[in-house]
């Protein structure tokens, strides 16, 4: 595929205006498994030149052309290839390009993909075009700012159905065994949400407010498809961002397809949007976390349909953009109109620690950075484009004031509806809405890189007031951007065991140093929370007197706002080698069991399990694990039986079990012995289970099997797959390497199970001998897997668990290597950045032992 840079791409635009695509699909020779590699497209684009006599290209990543003519002349196919395009050369003032072509079916999740059922043997396809994968499905010049209008029709089996941005307007009979859809002409949008899935998928339809909603998945999938929930999720969705935004949703029907394999989340297809089957169709019991994960991703998805998909970035700098207002929006939405109301405990827990994360790395940046090529955007849907850039917005809504915001979302919609723009665009409408000049602000937040800290310094005096209350404001060395803050302080005092809210200043916190001068003479707190709502972005610290009190008295809170910056701050001090690692987890151990919100007890769990892995002093490691799990079975034995938090406490106490006797118990659990009063043991549940004792050395290759058959799923060879590799011999080790590092690309849902079993936190030293290895093989296997997979071997085999001063040499000196591409080269250093801080933090827990 061409690596198409912003330079080209802006230049293309300059000279061409595309008019309309009609794109014809033979898809009939996707059921031949074997036989069945390619598919023909045949794509006619029109499309006017402001200079006539000009050249370009168009993007044809196809695995052959056999034809293609220009304004009915043959273009000269020599110097076509599937990296580079084809060119075309005496452009007229009104062109017509036909291109006849075969391409290849993807198992990769990029372009047409394409999966077999093992329940029923059937084939299912779905498109993932984003960033730049419709060249793989029909020919195109593939960047977001050609917008153009689309015609498809797509030749498929008589017993299938297909789904795209547009609906289906006549079907006609095509051969043996097959039909003929032809879709209606869509409106202007962007080659990277044009979409089509087909195969014969279920489907259940709801009409409201107008709009044609359907719900999509694989036949085999129909009993976990509970439309009716997802139904309520999109309907109150539609209800929230139609009268925030003022400006209703334009196409006539809104799809939702459920796909196996999927890379991302979900992807917003206009009027198509897909969704990962693994993620959100659920076979077994799940939690209430797990539900507001999948009303936020429908909620993110929805509110691109306004926010990137009628008005679209004009190159990939304002990708941050797009998503991040998808990301705020969710949250806005599900707190506001669904039974989710504590929606930004969520964000905050969950994806904003995503972005504290991300933001310090060696491979930080701006939310808004250029882009100069692909290559550069295809590692950038990262913590800082989602999760930061959501927290700069809703710093921004509290800074403008919510109508204000709005009004301004309002005009920018309205001026640039099936067009492109710019965050200039945006902001230029924001400054009419509220009077306020942002520049500043956008240039402090979105133009710099890296993450403030804010600690307050107080003086009580005898009489128990404050006499002084400073926020000192911290910057890492090299980021030494003091940004303006907007925040919450809230004071809280001890009654009756509860820490209740006694008042709540809004400040403005500016330079290194903000006096709160209100706060002079005020009698002083048990607890005084800086940022309370979580206006901001930064880093928190408590006073001392403020952590004494938390420490003994973090469930009091009434909020679970409030409950979440205690807990994300005690984090981040951990991670910063500020608090020891085993101080960190025994104020877990004495705090979660009381926690009320599912999200904060989900997101500390998994918290706690990674700082015992790679942030405790190894000599003590083994007591976390033990204290963890005696923790969380006497948390689960507690609980409500049959609630989320039982489910919760169960899944902590399988990660965490490593003695004899906790996997005894989990063995039980699979005979149905020792089963906790109402916990239920079910399909998801078992294979994590058996999955522990595999990692554990108790169970083996014999068990997966047996499982595997009372799953023979999609879902039960993903995980059968994950246990295999999980298997701690030496010589599995070696055969589940040679298939990653092999030639042949292995199907998605195969590769990352191998990929997530090969490392294992009890099997540090049998991995030991593929450090070496993985430098030696990253480089290659870079080169020859689609971006999606090379990108994912590239993270998940560095040696993370090697937490040594080898793992930092090796990765030095790998670095110190001419020739690696940039990408590939971010991700091995964001790698080597995890084991310098956990060296760091494991240093201070020994320290403190």
């Amino acid at each position: 595929m061409r690596n198409l840079t912003q330079v080209e791409a802006t230049e293309r635009a300059r000279l061409l205006d595309v008019t309309g695509y009609d794109i014809n699909l033979d898809l009939s020779s996707a059921v031949h498994a074997a036989g069945g590699r390619t598919f023909r497209s045949t794509t006619e684009v029109r499309f006017r030149c402001s200079e006539p006599g000009a050249s370009t290209f168009i993007e044809v990543a196809a695995d052959s052309v056999r034809s293609a003519t220009l304004n009915g002349d043959p273009v000269d196919l020599a110097d076509w290839s599937a990296e580079k395009g084809l060119t075309l050369t005496g452009l007229a003032e009104e062109n017509t390009l036909v291109v006849d072509a075969d391409f290849a079916y993807s198992s990769s999740g990029q372009g047409l993909h394409r999966s077999i059922d093992p329940v029923d043997g059937e084939t299912y396809l779905y498109s993932q075009f984003e960033t730049a994968d419709a060249q793989r499905t029909y020919a195109c010049f593939d960047q977001p700012d050609l917008k153009s209008v689309y015609t498809w029709h797509a030749t498929v089996p008589e017993h299938w159905k297909a789904v795209s941005n547009m609906p289906v307007e006549r079907e006609e009979a095509a051969g043996e065994g097959c039909k003929t859809l032809h879709f209606t002409t869509s409106p202007r949008m962007s080659t990277y949400i044009t979409a089509l899935c087909a195969g014969p998928y279920h489907e259940v339809r709801y009409v409201h407010d107008g709009i044609d909603l359907g719900y999509f998945c694989r036949a085999s999938m129909a009993q976990y498809l509970d439309a009716e929930d997802l139904n309520l999720i999109t309907q109150q969705g539609f209800d929230f961002f139609h009268e925030q935004f003022g400006v209703r949703y334009p196409l006539p029907k809104y799809d939702q397809v459920w796909v196996p394999d999927f890379n991302a989340g979900a992807m917003e297809n206009f009027g198509c949007v897909t969704h990962a089957e693994s993620h959100y169709l659920f076979r077994s019991q799940v939690t209430d976390f797990e539900y507001e994960q999948r009303a936020n991703t429908i909620l993110h998805e929805l509110a691109h349909m306004w926010f990137g998909d009628l008005v679209t970035m004009r190159w990939w700098n304002d990708l941050w953009l797009n998503e991040s207002f998808a990301e705020w929006a969710s949250h806005w939405c599900n707190t506001h109109a669904t039974r989710f109301t504590e929606a930004w405990t969520t964000f905050l827990s969950i994806r904003k620690n995503w972005g504290y994360r991300q933001d310090q790395l060696s491979s930080t940046h701006p939310v808004y950075c250029e882009m100069p090529d692909l290559e550069a955007v295809e590692v950038n849907f990262d913590g800082i484009t989602y999760a930061k850039g959501a927290s700069v917005l809703k710093q921004l809504v509290a800074y403008v004031g919510e109508e204000p915001f709005l009004a301004g979302l309002r005009a920018y919609f309205a001026r640039h509806a099936w067009g492109n723009a710019t965050f200039e665009d945006l902001l230029s409408e924001l400054e009419t809405a509220s009077g306020r000049k942002l520049r500043t602000f956008a240039a402090q937040w979105l133009e710099t890189a890296q993450v403030n800290t804010l600690r307050p310094e107080l003086t009580i005096g005898e009489d128990g007031a404050y006499q002084r209350v400073l926020v000192r404001q911290e910057a890492p060395q090299g980021y030494p951007t003091l940004r303006t803050h907007r925040i919450g302080v809230g004071l809280y005092d001890l009654t009756d065991g509860r820490l209740v809210r006694r008042e709540r200043y809004e400040v403005d916190v500016d330079g290194e140093s903000t006096e709160l001068t209100e706060l002079a003479g005020v009698p002083a707190a048990d607890v005084l929370l800086l940022n309370d709502d979580d206006l901001t972005y930064a880093k928190l610290r408590l006073d001392e007197r403020s952590m004494a009190t938390v420490v003994q008295h973090i469930a009091g809170f009434e909020s679970s706002l409030a409950r979440a910056l205690c807990w994300t701050a005690a984090w981040d001090m951990t991670r910063d080698a500020e608090l020891a690692t085993r101080d960190y987890v025994a104020l877990v151990l004495a705090g979660l069991p009381a926690e009320r919100d599912i999200n904060l007890v989900t997101a500390t769990l998994r918290q706690v399990s990674t700082a015992i892995t790679f942030y405790a002093d190894p000599s003590w490691a083994p007591t976390g694990w033990a204290e963890l799990a005696r923790t969380a079975r006497t948390a689960l034995a507690a609980a409500e039986p049959g609630s989320g938090f039982q489910l919760a406490w169960a899944r902590a106490y399988v990660s965490a079990a490593r003695s004899g006797e906790d996997l005894a118990v989990l063995r039980g659990w699979l005979d149905g012995s020792e089963v906790t009063a109402g916990l239920t043991i079910d399909t998801e549940l078992r294979w994590s289970v058996l999955q522990a004792l595999v990692a554990n050395g108790v169970a083996g290759g014999p068990e997966i099997e047996a499982e595997l058959a009372t799953d023979k799923t999609s879902s039960g060879e993903r995980e059968a797959a994950y246990a295999h590799a999980l298997v701690p011999t030496e010589e599995n080790k070696a055969a589940v390497w040679a298939q990653l590092t092999g030639t042949e690309a292995l199907p998605n849902w195969r590769h990352r199970a191998l990929l997530q079993g090969f490392s294992h936190p009890t099997q540090v030293e049998l991995v030991a001998p593929y450090r070496d290895r993985y430098f030696a093989t990253v480089g290659q296997v870079w080169a020859r897997r689609d971006s999606e997979p090379a990108q994912e071997f590239a993270m998940l085999v560095y040696p993370a668990y090697l937490v040594d001063d080898d793992t930092v040499e090796a990765t030095d000196a790998w670095l110190a290597q001419e020739g690696h591409p940039g990408p590939l080269r971010r991700l091995v250093a964001e790698g080597r950045d995890g084991v310098v801080r956990a060296l760091a933090a494991r240093t201070r827990d020994a320290r403190s032992g």
